[in-house]
């Protein structure tokens, strides 16, 4: 039988769920307090949903969810909260929360909906369906813990009719995430409509987001609907929203506050339903701070804060950036092993644009009759190459002194010991060694060569292909 845990101080809304559930044939289990619940023995009961109350007199309803993902890790949890409180509702999601619902509980068909969502649902099914519309919507997600916390967090508060900030640098990809959250939600077959902040005038900004009526001004020759109008049920994305001027931002905060919003021109008040994702990449806190962006807007947009990390901080994910971006190009070239750890030491100050833009160009410089790009063919500036390359010897010359103490400590015991030896193994721990001291060798050529491998091979009096293979490249 499925069983439902709810906690709540309120007796009154205990009851009334008791009896909700009970009625559809569920077990269920009410506690009132944080002592309740410690007093509950989870070995003998198991639950399937839990409904936390944020805020009980003796206990955090945070430490309550922390406290039962421990003991039962697949209940699904469903947090209850005012508005007030949905920034912390977001908190509990990141900490293992599936959903949340504000109370007082206006419409109980959506408190049953997602209840039975919550039962219905699997880690599997659900962790499948955000990979399919991530896909869908061009984001690659990867194999980073930050990015993946983050899709978590986007796909749980995708649904909920509140507003998203997307913080992150140039080029991280704030809009593909801003249509992920679009794609996962329930407006995902209506309007989705991006608009740059600081590409338009104030003017043009003012046009374009609220519309205008014939001849409200120079050139307006005709009607002409706003985007807060024509994504009325849909997403309206505002690209670099701290480039906004104030009065835009004052016209912004009104429609954020009241739903309501005029035309330019107009007397006449219209409606929208708008739901809004804005993006920047300067820190928001720091310019209300510095009085640069109104504080009470900061506020609106920022119910859910999302942050995307810099491509230097997910390098484990430029292999599979690399294999997505080489297959949108149409080419059947790949990279070298050599390439891709190249491609992984460069710091990327403009993110996975730039290295989209980068790949794009190694596909068109490379030779025509190439199946694989190597590391010396890469379109990398002459400095940067060298630093990058200064680096990677820096760190093969640590690794080659502890490698070669581990080795030879381990060849000792083994040539002491009086019990049989496979000598085969010894060998070819003599064959690693030849080639951990080779390649540390060419990397340290290759630094004194600013990254110029012809030259290097020269020096060690060796071919470019003996340089490939100590350096485990395909050839």
């Amino acid at each position: 039988m499925i069983s439902i845990l709810i906690i709540d101080d309120e007796v009154e809304i205990g009851y009334f769920l008791s009896r909700l559930f009970q009625s559809k044939g569920y077990h269920v289990k009410v506690v009132n307090s944080g002592k309740e619940f410690s007093e509950i023995d989870f070995s003998l009961e198991q639950f399937h949903v839990a409904m936390i109350d944020l805020k009980l007199p003796d206990a955090n309803g945070l430490t309550l969810l922390q406290n039962l993902k421990q003991v039962q890790p697949t209940c699904k949890v469903m947090i209850m909260t005012g508005y007030s409180t949905i920034k912390t509702a977001v908190d509990a999601i990141k900490l293992g929360a599936s959903d949340y619902i504000e109370k007082p509980f206006d419409d109980i068909d959506l408190l049953e909906k997602q209840v039975e969502k919550l039962l219905g649902s699997t880690c599997f099914s659900n962790q499948h369906h955000i990979e399919k519309i991530a896909r869908e919507s061009g984001l690659i997600v990867g194999n980073s813990r930050a990015m993946n916390q983050l899709i978590q967090t986007a796909a749980k508060v995708a649904g909920k009719p509140v507003n998203i900030l997307i913080e992150g640098e140039t080029g991280t990809g704030k809009e593909v995430l801003s249509r992920f959250l679009h794609q996962a939600s329930d407006r995902h077959q209506e309007s989705f409509i991006g608009v740059n902040c600081g590409a338009l005038s104030e003017n043009l900004l003012e046009s374009e987001l609220f519309g205008h009526e014939k001849g409200s001004f120079t050139g307006a020759t005709q009607h002409r609907k706003g985007l807060f109008e024509i994504a009325s049920n849909g997403t309206l994305f505002l690209d670099e929203i701290a480039e906004a001027s104030y009065a835009i931002q004052v016209k912004l905060l009104r429609v954020l506050e009241t739903r309501e919003f005029m035309r330019v021109g107009s007397e006449s008040i219209l409606r929208t339903k708008t739901r809004l994702i804005a993006a920047t990449n300067e820190d928001l806190k720091e310019a209300v701070k510095q009085k640069k962006f109104r504080e009470d807007l900061f506020y609106r947009l920022n119910v859910v804060h999302l942050k995307i990390p810099p491509l230097r901080e997910r390098k484990e994910d430029i292999p599979l950036l690399v294999q997505h971006l080489l297959q949108r190009t149409g080419t059947a070239l790949s990279f070298s092993n050599s390439a891709i750890d190249l491609l992984q030491s460069y710091e990327w100050p403009g993110n996975i644009r730039e290295l989209s833009n980068f790949v794009t160009r190694a596909v068109m410089l490379a030779d025509p009759n190439a199946t694989i790009i190597q590391a010396d063919e890469l379109p990398i500036n002459h400095q940067t190459k060298s630093q990058v390359v200064a680096s990677n010897t820096d760190k093969q010359e640590s690794n080659l002194e502890s490698y070669l103490k581990t080795w030879l400590t381990e060849t000792l015991t083994t040539f002491e010991q009086k019990d049989e030896v496979k000598l085969d193994e010894v060998l070819a721990q003599v064959k690693e060694l030849e080639s951990q001291v080779g390649k540390s060798f060419i990397m340290r050529t290759l630094k004194d060569t600013h990254g110029n491998r012809k030259e290097a091979a020269k020096r060690l009096q060796i071919t470019m292909r003996k340089l490939r293979y100590l350096l485990n490249e395909k050839t």
